[in-house]
């Protein structure tokens, strides 16, 4: 089996569309599946193969819509590229130019089609003040997703989203996390002390993602403000860092800017509650990583939070904007001794059950379906 993938980023990028596509080469290169990527060409060193496999890179210039990814049109060389490599499915991650370009390009090659859904665009134009191309953009986006001849979406909540909107032949790509790579084990008290300021024994509160506006942030404060003893440490970076750093002057808040391997895995495990206040999300890979690091959470209803948040039992869900709801359910974690460890050992048991290699195997089974469909039509 050959795939050829297209993506709108990769690396050097670190986001949640990025994890999800490593972790879908890595599984590939496992199973002895062989494949090409063609990404936008970013900062940084330039990207040629991952793991011994051809990764064809697309220049381009700045989205205004979303300044850390590029805008970028394959060439007549990539798809000469992608010919060569002879793929029985393409594979496109969200498609909208480069992959937009990658569907026309295996509809000339008569090669099956799978997209998958990885960004509301729509949404996060409405958050940079473009919200009047709205319909513009999701227009775009069914088009090229029914252009294709499958469609996955990462969560029930988007899944049923996109059928309301008309996109045709919808199935599942559920999400799981690595529960080796984030644990309880990784408890670090040196890292508390680096969290919390050295302030251990506050209640810590922790966010990671990319600062960006359409995470709302900024209305973690309150928490900050009404419930007595606790303090934020914020992981990562983005365009509204600097506005958080002022919005969030003279309260306990900690910026850690971004945190890898180890160091990521210790903050998780090193945290009391995880706070994800995001307006909008496909999923929200953070929100499982957490759980698996024994962390209850208390996030909006987003992505596939409606998936997997027991209220009471492995954390608190509220509707996006709902700021007095977030308060409550950190009030409702702190307020009761042994509630957070109870909340820990139940988050950590269910995250456990969702591990990524059933998850893969199941597009692998999508790009199995797909061929069969063609070799019975061309027969």
């Amino acid at each position: 089996m050959r795939i050829a993938l297209f993506t709108e980023t990769f690396l050097p990028k670190i986001d949640g569309i990025v994890t999800v596509v490593c972790l879908l080469l890595d599984h590939l290169h496992k199973r002895g599946i062989d494949f090409m990527v063609v990404a936008p060409e970013l900062h940084g060193p330039k990207i040629t193969d991952y793991r011994g496999h051809p990764v064809v890179t697309v220049p381009g210039v700045k989205n205004p819509l979303y300044p850390e990814l590029n805008l970028c049109l394959p060439s007549i060389k990539t798809y000469w590229a992608v010919r060569d490599f002879k793929p029985d499915v393409v594979h496109l991650l969200h498609p909208l130019l480069v992959g937009a370009s990658g569907l026309i390009m295996a509809k000339w090659l008569g090669k099956p089609t799978l997209a998958s859904f990885h960004l509301d665009v729509a949404e996060v134009a409405n958050h940079y003040g473009f919200g009047f191309v709205n319909p513009l953009l999701w227009s775009y986006t069914r088009t090229n997703f029914n252009y294709c001849d499958y469609a996955l979406a990462p969560s029930r909540l988007q899944q049923e989203q996109l059928i309301a909107r008309n996109f045709q032949n919808v199935g599942l790509w559920r999400r799981g996390v690595d529960a080796e790579k984030f644990h309880p084990r990784y408890f670090s008290q040196e890292m508390r002390e680096r969290l919390s300021n050295g302030y251990p024994e506050d209640h810590l509160l922790l966010y990671v993602g990319r600062l960006s506006y359409e995470k709302q942030i900024d209305t973690l404060k309150p928490i900050l403000e009404r419930v007595p003893g606790t303090r934020l440490a914020i992981v990562g970076d983005g365009p509204a860092r600097a506005a958080l750093e002022q919005h969030f002057a003279g309260t306990n808040t900690k910026f850690m800017g971004y945190l890898k391997g180890l160091e990521l895995s210790q903050a998780f495990a090193s945290a009391d509650i995880f706070t994800f206040p995001s307006a909008m999300e496909t999923f929200g890979l953070v929100i499982v990583e957490a759980m698996a690091s024994g962390l209850p959470v208390v996030t909006t209803l987003v992505g596939g939070a409606k998936d997997v948040i027991k209220r009471g039992e492995t954390g608190y869900a509220y509707p996006v904007g709902d700021v007095n709801g977030l308060v409550e359910g950190v009030q409702a974690i702190v307020s009761e001794p042994g509630n957070r460890a109870r909340m820990s050992v139940l988050a950590r048991s269910f995250a456990e059950t969702q591990t990524w290699e059933a998850t893969m195997d199941e597009v692998i089974e999508r790009y199995q379906e797909l061929m069969r469909r063609a070799e019975a039509v061309a027969s």
